[in-house]
């Protein structure tokens, strides 16, 4: 298959290249990047629901933490880890947040997963910072992209090859000794365009180590360049992107009681933790119109990935010192010694790659799309663990543990993918959209006894191939009204350490609609319903399966979740020259297993984890039409289960608290070109546990401030 991929991806080039290229002075429109929806008025017409936080929003809220910019989507549901949101764990309607591993992720069209289909979790995540809009696709028309298809699919969109030369520079400061930029600058001459952008981000974090000087801070560097070239009917497209991370983050949260102290404490057995990683992406795309009604794209791609999480285990003490065991305590107030203490060093290499052609053919009242992917991916786990003893509230180095078994091995799969879509202007008013998608996937583990890694210890393998078919429709009720529906099939990959007894996560999900469009005034209401045939938990460390697993795939059961989504954005405009936007989005969730399962526990009616019932934002805006606007932004999440079935024990620990936080900014053009501004997150400093994996209690960030500096080149 693969072959006959790149023989065909060869031959599209060999053709597109008798088209005639064309002359430097005619070159004036930018080089545009892998789009998925466009502007957030393409949105509103949709054959499914989506939504698009656009360059204006992103700009206003100048926020590097990307949990908080799509706590903003309906649909979307977000599970605080570190509260800087370096490590994001997202979800959408039915696809549950953990690890970001239920959606798939794309930076400029291409999958961004350390490992997309054997390790899909996203322990790197692009930065926020550096991107010109954030589209997210759900519905049936999802299906052209993939591989997770049950939920949606989130596309973070760089800027564009500018058609003249010309940049932004954005500096912010703030608290806990923050410093952000944010800088790019690029242009086109003749046939030729180019763009450079860094992001430079650093902080001490807000957290205090005990008995440490060490800070719970990070820094990060991030680089990307693009070059192009735009012939006569024809674009090619290069990027390459590196970044690097270090950050002094633990998987130790804090007992409830501590937590209640102090929210922003850490132990001081956690003082060693950090995660030090570094990614490379490179991609290039050749795009062609071979005639008036036919297009072909050509995406080759290739993303490495590497990671050292250095850190040790603290769940089974803050357990024990939840449920009132005194010694436990002590050790994690450093009053008492302890030996043996392990930190492990979490060191995983990633590579994913790949090349993808797509067709696109205009025939009237059609718009047919005709493609295929073929991709593999590989983690490398080799984990040694360092050994250490608690003194005198110190730590004290004393052995290696060399990597065996589980700590040492290789996982990977290799995917075709098919797609077949179909936007037909049936009529005036209706218009259809019609999916269908192929996956086949084949994933192998090797584990190994010895750290020379002669022979695996173990081998298992998987495979699976799925069809997934879709459709979905709007109808055009009158000019301002239209109603919309859809219903498609999910899917998701078993990962790396399946076997082949294993079945992967199928559903058929469906939504239903009805938008109003009246000038200024945009209101849309979906409901959506997706039923499980074996709903699945991707286990790690970071995300414990409900079961306690953290590796490997815990099936529960048959389940449902059913839900709705609100939203509305209005503009009000005064004689005076002021303007009040204003933009409303709520959710609600209804997710439960829906038959029992002896095997594995569940029982019907169990809430299914990191799902919560409502949620809840706010965007309210006053411009002055003076070069003076401030913006306040309000978000509400509700409670949520740590694992499935916490709805029958009511047991505290086994669920986080529901957090109302608001956010406020205010801006002042000095210029056309310069701009100040003020940003405080969590205006009334309110922390709860807004998260309890990997283990403890762990809080949102608290009142923060900062003031920042904007000017256009």
């Amino acid at each position: 298959m693969k072959q006959t991929l790149i023989a065909a991806a060869i031959s599209a080039t060999t053709l597109s290249a008798t088209v005639q290229a064309q002359s430097a002075d005619s070159a004036n429109s930018s080089l545009q990047v892998i789009r998925i929806i466009g502007s957030a008025q393409e949105v509103q017409q949709l054959a499914g629901s989506g939504a698009v936080i656009d360059p204006r929003q992103l700009e206003i809220e100048a926020n590097t933490d990307i949990n908080q910019l799509l706590k903003t989507v309906p649909g979307l549901y977000v599970r605080e880890e570190d509260g800087e949101g370096l490590r994001p764990n997202i979800g959408v309607r039915a696809a549950a947040g953990g690890r970001t591993s239920k959606v798939t992720l794309l930076e400029d069209g291409v999958m961004i997963a350390p490992a997309p289909y054997s390790n899909p979790a996203a322990y790197y995540f692009p930065e926020a910072y550096r991107m010109n809009s954030i589209e997210i696709l759900k519905g049936a028309p999802l299906l052209r992209y993939g591989p997770q298809t049950t939920g949606g699919v989130i596309n973070l969109v760089t800027p564009s090859i500018p058609a003249d030369n010309g940049g932004r520079v954005t500096v912010k400061a703030g608290e806990h000794n923050a410093q952000d930029i944010h800088a790019w600058y690029g242009g086109t001459s003749g046939q030729f365009g180019w763009l450079v952008d860094t992001v430079q981000r650093s902080s001490d974090g807000f957290k205090r180590i005990d008995r440490s000087n060490r800070d719970a801070g990070y820094e990060i560097q991030d680089y990307m360049v693009k070059l192009g070239w735009t012939g006569e009917r024809q674009q090619l497209l290069a990027k390459l992107q590196y970044s690097e991370q270090v950050s002094n983050e633990t998987y130790a949260g804090l007992t409830d009681d501590d937590f209640a102290a102090d929210p922003n404490r850490r132990y001081g057995l956690s003082e060693i933790d950090q995660m030090d990683n570094h990614h490379a992406g490179l991609s290039l795309t050749y795009s062609a119109e071979l005639t008036d009604r036919v297009s072909l794209s050509v995406l080759g791609y290739e993303n490495s990935f590497a990671r050292d999480w250095f850190k040790t285990s603290l769940g089974s003490l803050i357990n024990a010192a939840n449920s009132g065991d005194a010694e436990a305590q002590a050790v994690l107030d450093g009053e008492r010694d302890i030996e043996g203490m392990q930190y492990k060093h979490n060191n995983r290499a990633y590579t994913s790659r790949g090349v993808e052609i797509n067709t696109r053919i205009d025939l009237d009242a059609h718009q047919v799309e005709v493609g295929v992917r073929d991709h593999s991916d590989e983690m490398d786990r080799f984990q040694p663990v360092e050994v250490y003893d608690q003194i005198n509230g110190s730590l004290v180095f004393r052995d290696v543990i060399q990597p065996t078994g589980g700590n040492n091995r290789v996982e990977g799969a290799d995917a075709r993918s098919l797609w077949l879509t179909d936007e037909w202007q049936a009529t005036e008013a209706l218009r259809v959209n019609l999916a269908l998608r192929y996956e086949d996937v084949d994933t192998f583990r090797e584990q190994f006894s010895a750290t020379d890694r002669g022979q695996p210890g173990s081998v298992r393998s998987s495979e699976s191939q799925e069809w997934l078919p879709g459709a979905s429709f709007t109808y055009d009720l009158n000019p301002e009204w239209q109603v919309l529906a859809g219903v498609h099939r999910g899917f998701a990959p078993l990962g790396g350490g399946a076997t082949d007894k294993q079945e992967p996560e199928t559903s058929i999900n469906y939504e239903a609609g009805v938008r109003m469009n009246r000038e200024q005034l945009f209101v849309e209401a979906v409901a959506f319903r997706s039923d499980f045939d074996n709903q699945s938990e991707n286990c790690s460390i970071a995300s414990p399966c409900s079961n306690g697993a953290t590796s490997g795939s815990f099936v529960t059961s048959e389940a449902v979740v059913n839900g709705l989504e609100l939203q509305a954005r209005n503009t009000w405009r005064f004689d005076n020259g002021w303007r009040l936007p204003a933009q409303l989005s709520y959710t609600y969730t209804d997710a439960e297993i829906s038959k029992d399962n002896q095997a594995t526990g569940v029982m019907d009616g169990d809430v299914l984890a990191d799902i919560p019932e409502n949620l809840f934002s706010l965007r309210l805006g006053l411009e002055s039409g003076m070069g003076w606007d401030n913006h306040l932004v309000a978000k509400y999440m509700d409670t949520t289960c740590v694992s499935t079935g916490c709805n029958r024990d009511n047991d505290r620990f086994d669920e986080t608290e529901s957090l109302f936080v608001t956010d406020l900014i205010s801006r002042y053009s000095l210029s056309e070109q310069a701009t100040v501004f003020l940003r405080v997150e969590n205006l009334f400093d309110e922390q709860v546990i807004i998260g309890r994996a990997p283990h403890g209690g762990r809080p949102n960030k608290p009142r923060t401030a900062s003031i920042g500096f904007q000017y256009d080149l």
